[in-house]
Order: C-alpha cells, then sequence, then structure tokens
C-alpha cells in the first residue's frame, strides 16, 4: 500500500474511487439502453471481423499461445487467456471499418474497452450487469484521456489518440471487473501508463492489419494485463498523473489532468459516441448519408448522373481518397451506393466489384476535392445531372451520431447483417435478443458460445 505521506492528487483519488466502485453502482435507464447499443455492435464487429485478415492472422496467433482457458475468441472455438483472448478480440473488432467511434476524442472506444471488459468478465465469472456498467465506467475513462492531453496537439506531434485512450479505458474496465480496490487503482493506472504507445505512422497500413491492433488489440490486452498484475499483487508508483517526471508532463505540451474527473457519474461518455450507420470508414459517412438523399429525393438513376463531386475537410479527405481497400475508398463506395441503391457490409467488402463495369462507369464521375474551409466530417455532395440539374446536401448530424442517433431496430439490423454470415440467422437472432436482456445474464461464462464459432 502507499504510506500515508505519499501526495495523490485530488484528480487520481476521485478517479479511482470511481474505478472501484463502478459496477456496484446503480447507472441510468438510458445509459444502460446505449452500453447495449455498443455491445452488440462491437460484438458484431468481432464476429465479422473474424473473417478477414486482421481477424484470421489474430485468432492463428492466438491459437499458438495455449494458456489457462479463461476466455475466447470471437468467430472461433479458442478459449485461452483473458490477456490473449483480450488481444485477438480488439483487433478482431478493429479488423473493418465497422466499430464506434468518438469524435472529440479522436479515438474508436468500443474495440478496446468491451474485448477487455468482456475477456475480464469471462474471466472472473461476472454478470451482465456487472458488464455493460463495466464498458460504461470504460468509455468514461477513454474518451476523457485525449482531451486531458491536449488532443489535437497531442495528435500533431505524432502520437496516437486511437492507442492512448482504449487502453485506459480497457484498464479500467478490467479493473473494476477485477475487483480492484480503490487503493489498488493508482496501481493500475501506473501499469497502464507505463504500457502507454502509439505512433501516428498506422495510417501508412495499407492492409488494416497493424491498424487493427493499435486501434484495438494493443490497447485491450495491455489494459487487461495491467488489471491481473495488479490483481495478481503487484504493486507500483501511487500517482502516475502528477509528481516529477509524470505521465502528463511526458505527454502533452497543455494537460488539464482535471478533463479526467470532470462531470464523472452524470456526463457519461458512450452518450456521444457514435455507431455507424455504414460499416465503412468514419470521414464517408456523412457523403454516403448525404447522397442517399440526393438520390432518394430526386429519384436519380446511374445513368442519369453526369458528375459527383464531394468537398471534404483536408484533413481528412486523404484517408479515403481512392484507396485499395473498398471499405475505406470513397469514389468506390459512391458509385457502389448508386448502382445498387443501398450498401451493405458484403457490398461494401467486395473487392471484385471494384472490377465491375457499371461501378467503374459511376466510379469515374465521382470527384474528391479537399477543402480546407471544412470542417471534419462535414463534407458537401453535389450532384451534377446529364439533363444540366444541380443538387446538393450536407449532412449536419450523421445517421449514428448523438445529434442523429440509431434506435435499437437499426443497431440490431446492422449487427445481424454483420453475424448472420459467420453464424446464421438463428444464432444472430438469439444473440440479439439476449444483448438486449442482457442485466438477467448471471455469468458471462453461459452465453459466450453465442458469438463463438
Amino acid at each position: 500500500m502507499p504510506h500515508a505521506n505519499t501526495k495523490i492528487s485530488g484528480t487520481m483519488r476521485i478517479l479511482s474511487h470511481y474505478i472501484s466502485s463502478a459496477v456496484n453502482e446503480d447507472i441510468p435507464p438510458e445509459v444502460t439502453e446505449k452500453g447495449k447499443h455498443h455491445f452488440l455492435d462491437t460484438l458484431a464487429a468481432m464476429v465479422s471481423g473474424s473473417r478477414l485478415g486482421p481477424g484470421k492472422a489474430a485468432t492463428r496467433y492466438t491459437a499458438l499461445q495455449g494458456g489457462r482457458k479463461e476466455a475466447c475468441v470471437a468467430g472461433s472455438t479458442i478459449l485461452t487467456t483473458a490477456v490473449d483472448a483480450a488481444l485477438a478480440n480488439g483487433m478482431l473488432a478493429h479488423a473493418d471499418e465497422t466499430d464506434d467511434s468518438h469524435k472529440d476524442s479522436r479515438c474508436h472506444p468500443g474495440c478496446g474497452v468491451i474485448p477487455a471488459a468482456l475477456a475480464m468478465s469471462e474471466k472472473e465469472g461476472r454478470s451482465g450487469e456487472a458488464l455493460l456498467r463495466a464498458v460504461v465506467l470504460g468509455y468514461d475513462v477513454c474518451c476523457r484521456i485525449p482531451p486531458a492531453l491536449g488532443v489535437d496537439s497531442f495528435y500533431e506531434a505524432g502520437h496516437s489518440t486511437h492507442s492512448f485512450a482504449p487502453l485506459f479505458g480497457a484498464a479500467a474496465a478490467a479493473g473494476a471487473l477485477a475487483g480492484l480496490g480503490e487503493k489498488q487503482i493508482p496501481w493500475l493506472i501506473s501499469y497502464t501508463a507505463q504500457q502507454a504507445s502509439g505512433v501516428n505512422c498506422w495510417q501508412r497500413d495499407e492492409n488494416h492489419m497493424e491498424k487493427a491492433f493499435d486501434f484495438g488489440g494493443m490497447p485491450a490486452r495491455n489494459g487487461v494485463a495491467a488489471a491481473a498484475m495488479v490483481a495478481a499483487g503487484f504493486t507500483g508508483v501511487a500517482d502516475v498523473f502528477s509528481g516529477p517526471r509524470n505521465f502528463f508532463f511526458t505527454y502533452s505540451t497543455d494537460p488539464k489532468p482535471e478533463l479526467l474527473t470532470e462531470g464523472l457519474g452524470e456526463r457519461f461518455e458512450i452518450m456521444d459516441t457514435n455507431i455507424k450507420k455504414w460499416s465503412v470508414g468514419s470521414p464517408i459517412q456523412a457523403a454516403l448519408d448525404s447522397l442517399e438523399i440526393l438520390i432518394r429525393d430526386n429519384t436519380l438513376k446511374p445513368d442519369q448522373i453526369n458528375r459527383i463531386s464531394v468537398r471534404m475537410s483536408d484533413r481528412e479527405s486523404h484517408v479515403v481518397d481512392d484507396r485499395s481497400m473498398p471499405d475505406i475508398n470513397l469514389q468506390h463506395l459512391l458509385a457502389v451506393l448508386t448502382v445498387d441503391g443501398n450498401l451493405t457490409f458484403s457490398s461494401s467488402h467486395d473487392v471484385e466489384r471494384m472490377k465491375d463495369p457499371a461501378v467503374v462507369e459511376v466510379r469515374s464521375k465521382v470527384a474528391l476535392i479537399p477543402d480546407p474551409g471544412l470542417a471534419r466530417r462535414r463534407p458537401i455532395v453535389e450532384v451534377t445531372t446529364i439533363g444540366g440539374l444541380t443538387v446538393s446536401h450536407a449532412m449536419l448530424a450523421v445517421r449514428g451520431t448523438p445529434e442523429n442517433s440509431m434506435q435499437r431496430e437499426e443497431v440490431e439490423k446492422k449487427a445481424i447483417d454483420l453475424i448472420d454470415p459467420v453464424l446464421g440467422a438463428s444464432r444472430s437472432r438469439e444473440l440479439a435478443d439476449t444483448v438486449w436482456a442482457l442485466e438477467r445474464v448471471r455469468d458471462l461464462r453461459e452465453i459466450r458460445r453465442l458469438w463463438m464459432a
């Protein structure tokens, strides 16, 4: 235990109390409901991701590790240690661009927090209610880390908010589920800080393999490892957030550690986290929403269109400009939506469709224009017809964002679209129904068969 005269900051004291008591505290019904949305959405990403390149690699790697049978790897028959299960499921959850995101913190909370919470829940035989509360806690911690570090300057310095934030959220969720006490949480956070890493060169990963590790696998694994070590008796620094050469001194030029505890228990970050309507890259969501509206409202057919132009912030346009992967290629996805009148997980990931003559023809008419005057996630889509009609639309509130949230039925429809091809219609239906009644689950190990292959 820390010596009585060891100075611990107010921030650390508040955070330690919040984390250690989270699974025993009630949360508002609307927060519980939103937690279920994100749990199902992330499970669906994990199951579908098990059949993609990064997911297959993570599953192969985990199968070679052996170890105690504490938790499962989604979409497989593998039971392994909680640490390795968190790694694999984190990579599965971000094997693609399907999982949730949090705009202000510039991270994907679910792919780190939920695999960690799930692994520790299985290891400890926790209830569905405890899992949900831990997930909400994880999002609260995760999404407060980048603002406390100074999100823009931190990101521009080359550090990856997408790795740092989910790591702390994963550790908080895992630590709470491991039953760590208030005096142990500072050690948990110190071991988490020592493992904090992530470099923005992930943007050069063309196969989404390292990105899956950086965003989901590494944060989930390290968070569970930190919790497991402290649960096993590891002690550490009493307050890594304050004192000489602390975490904020190392990583921030304008630290605001007080933001870590601002609004805890009153403002739940999961309520401000997006669930994607479309299973594609985040910067493309608004453009697809706008094009869908323009096609519907003007009854446009592919052969009537002369040009589709998309003006997008120059800070994100390069991320989706004519990429080799279909689900992060803006021009291709807008063409598929135009040709099909819809966009599913299957059609947005079909590499062969990139050679489809009908899609290629429309794609040649799509122009992506970087615009330094536009805010991120605020593209303007303009369609000009062969007859000379020009219509445009800017989606101010993308479907799935807090300002235009998806309802339970929409989240379920998306999830089943992802799960069904892997586990079948009957299991998909049972899985969704079980998540909606997660508070009734006494032990997560009783239902993990629902997402195992």
